[in-house]
């Protein structure tokens, strides 16, 4: 389809979108503009909110029926979904799908229609590319694990359903494909919306585009405002993958009340003519592109991890397997632990390129001579405490009383960064040049430069995976670059401290 014949689509689906609104009462004010993304010289068919008026914060800018959500509870596939005891992002992806296949029958049929049939996340990519382009990345072994558990949901629980003709459509519409296009829209477009109703899709409040740190409009609901946050704090917008998959006792859960209508309230102020955004959170690029298919140029929030797996590689390189059990052992004996993920424990490296402070005590450890080791090794219990500083306080103090270092600026440690320095020895500096060098090697045999060469020569719109697999490899190759910077700044700091 031409540019022209994409917008002319656009615009007829936009204003039956807009007869749908009418007729589902959906109320958005006069002060905001739907625009197609053609019509103002974006690419694709999508569509954005933009300000024709002057916004100020706590201006009502929309509000929507909870009725008007498409929801396991509004679908008319809910009593399906009930009694096949399906829940979270399991029901409501059947919802989707079974409102998809009654086409011009369904209640949601303009918003539908109006909205993409997947989203461009990394989960709905060709395997082979999606392989390839994130070889390497924070969402390299995520996305292959998406694409098992989505094969085995539908295997368990959407073929069953549909072979028992409850929902009485095309199997052709509830195919695997179908499924993972399902979670694409799920991933990048639900709102948590009550307890009742759980998480579902919301017309209108999903054409708000994302800004980091540059959010105009909160989506909230009137009388559960607490409920549609989360106990979590976490943006509404941000409805969680991980939700339940069984359907709660809806005899527990109060019945939604379709007259409590959810809110879009503006949180800053927006001039005439600018574009009105929405925040899903505070993600780093991983995050972004995993859920939503997009990534931002110098996101603040963007880490890189590194697996404590890849650590005991590392030390076991260097000393032996027996070795680096007994030091990751006597640092999990003292209390400390990593981030863990499913089953794996990791480290993360900041946008600073700061480590972890986990992670730099575990590489403390390892650096330990024999006797320093045992002393400590026979302490560990005495040395578990509650308050972290006077915790790893206590751990040097062992270790100066063992070795011939006697850091004497120990007494009177108040700051984190104040422990961390002293953590900084030469070996823990050269093992995080080594650990940053080994994680680095995951992203192939292209340099950070080559990396930064294709990604100027690349196209957002017409390479779109391709350019934002090269942001995030940028991105995380350069946190890397800034870890080993800081590990030879740190390590040559301490030499001129000893001349």
């Amino acid at each position: 389809m031409d540019a022209s014949s994409t917008a002319t689509s656009t615009a007829r689906r936009l204003r039956a979108f807009k007869r749908w609104m009418r007729d589902h009462g959906v109320v958005c004010s006069d002060a905001l503009r739907l625009v197609a993304a053609s019509e103002s010289g974006g690419g694709g068919d999508g569509v954005h909110v933009r300000a024709v008026a002057a916004l100020r914060e706590g201006d009502l800018v929309a509000t929507i029926p909870r009725g008007a959500c498409l929801t396991p509870r509004t679908s008319g596939a809910a009593e399906a979904i009930e009694a096949a005891e399906l829940g979270g992002p399991l029901a409501l992806a059947v919802a989707v799908m079974y409102e998809r296949a009654r086409r011009s029958e369904s209640p949601w049929h303009a918003y539908l229609r109006l909205i993409p049939d997947r989203e461009p996340v990394p989960l709905v990519w060709p395997a082979h590319e999606a392989d390839r382009l994130l070889a390497g990345t924070e969402l390299d072994k995520i996305v292959k694990q998406d694409r098992q558990f989505i094969c085995e949901d539908w295997n368990e629980c959407i073929e069953p359903l549909i072979s028992s003709g409850e929902l009485e459509v095309d199997p052709d519409d509830f195919s695997l494909e179908n499924y993972f296009s399902a979670k694409s829209l799920l991933s990048s477009r639900s709102f948590r919306i009550d307890r009742y109703h759980g998480s579902g899709m919301v017309p209108l409040a999903d054409l708000f585009n994302h800004k980091t740190g540059g959010e105009h409009v909160h989506f909230t609901s009137v009388l559960e405002a607490s409920d549609s946050d989360s106990e979590d704090g976490e943006n509404p917008s941000n409805a969680s993958a991980d939700e339940q998959s069984t359907i709660e006792n809806s005899a527990d859960i109060p019945s939604g009340d379709d007259d409590e209508d959810l809110e879009m309230i503006v949180v800053k102020d927006v001039n005439a003519g600018e574009e009105v955004f929405n925040t899903y959170g505070t993600m780093g690029n991983a995050a972004l592109l995993h859920r939503y298919g997009f990534t931002e140029i110098d996101n603040p929030y963007d880490i890189v991890n590194i697996d404590l797996a890849l650590v005991t590689k590392w030390c076991s390189s260097m000393h032996s397997r027996r070795y680096a059990r007994a030091r990751v052992s006597l640092w999990h004996n003292l209390g400390y632990s990593g981030c863990t993920s499913q089953d794996a424990d990791y480290f993360e490296i900041s946008y600073d390129g700061e480590p972890q402070l986990e992670l730099l005590i575990l590489l403390y450890i390892i650096s330990l001579k024999s006797d320093a080791y045992d002393k400590l090794a026979s302490m560990a219990h005495d040395l578990v405490g509650d308050d972290e500083v006077d915790s790893i306080s206590n751990v040097l103090k062992v270790v100066r009383v063992t070795g011939s270092n006697q850091h004497p600026e120990i007494n009177g440690l108040e700051k984190l960064s104040d422990v961390k320095k002293l953590l900084l020895n030469k070996s823990v500096c050269s093992a995080l040049a080594s650990l940053a060098d080994l994680r680095e090697s995951l992203y192939g045999s292209n340099t950070l430069e080559d990396d930064k060469q294709k990604l100027r020569a690349c196209s957002s719109v017409n390479e779109r995976n391709l350019y934002h697999s090269l942001v995030l490899r940028v991105s995380e190759r350069t946190i890397l670059n800034k870890l080993k910077k800081h590990a030879s700044s740190w390590s040559k700091t301490k030499k001129r401290k000893h001349l």
